[in-house]
């Protein structure tokens, strides 16, 4: 995978943190970064799945009805075109 260079102005005390964050970690400063970056990605993914089981949780009875109310409106035998 290919890498670019590119710069963030960040205070000095926030530069240390990452730097002894990254040390601990046993990456560079940069690799600790595209680490967060991609611990922060798949967060706003679960986030966005556990939100879609929520909702899917509290209204599946609504769709189910609204399906029920469906079949029982079409004729025995019908299909859809």
């Amino acid at each position: 995978m290919s890498k670019t260079q590119w710069g963030a102005r960040v205070d000095d005390s926030v530069k240390e943190l990452a730097a002894i964050r990254a040390k601990e970690r046993g990456l560079s400063i940069g690799d600790y970064i595209a680490e967060l970056v991609r611990e922060d990605v798949a967060g706003l993914r679960k986030r966005g799945l556990d939100a879609a089981r929520t909702f899917l949780d509290e209204y599946q009875s609504v769709f189910d009805e609204a399906e029920e109310a469906d079949r029982q409106a079409t004729p025995t035998g019908a299909h859809a075109a």
